[in-house]
């Protein structure tokens, strides 16, 4: 499909550049997260790195398309039973498994995008999260789920036939290579002319129909891509926690993925990374609070949306003056 518009020149004329500060920040966060695992748990950091790439696949529809969408736990935990299933009862190996789920959440991001573009503001969220929960009930009522047990005991196997995922610290480096690669593609996308036409879309979409942009075909393209990432990062959790379950097509998960993008800087680089590494974070460390985690989760949100609408990574970037 085509993207092509008459005013496909004035797309290309606008600043597509890759700014010296991101790229150090890059740098510097892979030289972290190289020499992380050796003094932090390794799963806990793959957990991190998995909802780091979800929330970053929801800003790039949520920040720069500025679509609002309460469904995304459809393609994260659709990824996630497809992955499981392909590798435990078809014995796939983790790199087709990976694929096959990544693969049938962009299929169902083009099904549900197809429908839900025709809606715009609350609409929009509300017919995804209605889809959402078509699929939560299905992998609830699917025989090859496995109900409210979900798929248990997933095997990793051996990456390319050769690399041993038993180990924590081996898959850790395939879960980097996977989200530092998505995340670099994210980044490619919105700093590209497609990715400038996107925040136009945002910013004005009427000026960019009347300029002759096919404002529906942006909307659709952006929507399967945040999908297909989502359901990438889906799809790493499963084989890193070798299960999946209903909590990942629960709609809570899609609220929570939404706190992490708000929480980190809507609309930034790596405001996503920041939120999901503070949400899971606490997670980790309060889960002996139970229900409490919810509660305190509730008034993060409330503060981030009355007192710092603009996120973490926002505050820092307005205080600095710097585009992050």
């Amino acid at each position: 499909m085509s993207l092509e518009t008459p005013a496909q020149s004035q797309a290309e004329a606008l600043p597509v550049g890759t700014p010296r500060l991101h790229l150090i920040i890059f740098a510097v966060l892979l030289v972290l997260l190289l020499i992380a695992p050796f003094v932090l748990y390794p799963v806990f950091l793959m957990k991190v790195l998995c909802f780091a790439l979800f929330a970053s696949a929801l800003n790039l529809l949520l920040g720069f398309g500025g679509l609002l969408s309460f469904g995304h736990a459809a393609f994260f935990g659709s990824a996630s039973y497809i992955t499981a299933y392909a590798a435990k009862d078809w014995g796939l190996s983790p790199e087709l498994a990976i694929l096959l789920g990544t693969a049938a959440a962009a299929v169902l991001g083009l099904g549900i995008g197809a429908l839900a573009i025709r809606r715009q503001g609350i609409y929009f969220a509300m017919v995804t999260l209605a889809f959402a929960q078509m699929v939560f009930f299905f992998a609830v009522k699917a025989p090859f789920t496995g109900g409210e047990d979900g798929i248990q005991a997933v095997p990793r196997g051996h990456l390319f036939g050769f690399i041993d995922l038993s180990s924590d610290l081996t898959l850790y480096f395939v879960v980097l290579v996977i989200a530092f690669g998505g995340l670099l593609g994210i980044y490619r996308i919105i700093h590209s002319p497609f990715g400038q036409v996107l925040k136009a879309i945002r910013d004005n979409e009427p000026r960019l129909i009347s300029l002759g942009y096919k404002v529906q075909r942006y909307k659709l393209a952006v929507f399967v891509m945040s999908a297909t990432l989502a359901g990438l990062a889906g799809a790493t959790k499963a084989l890193v926690f070798q299960l999946a379950s209903l909590t990942d097509v629960y709609w809570t998960m899609s609220g929570e993925v939404v706190l992490m993008t708000l929480l980190g800087g809507m609309g930034t680089v790596f405001g996503p990374l920041v939120g999901a590494a503070a949400l899971v974070t606490m997670e980790n460390y309060f889960a002996g609070l139970g229900a409490w985690v919810t509660v305190l989760q509730g008034v993060i949100f409330v503060a981030s949306v009355l007192l710092f609408r603009e996120g973490i990574v926002g505050v820092i970037a307005r205080l600095t003056k710097k585009s992050l």
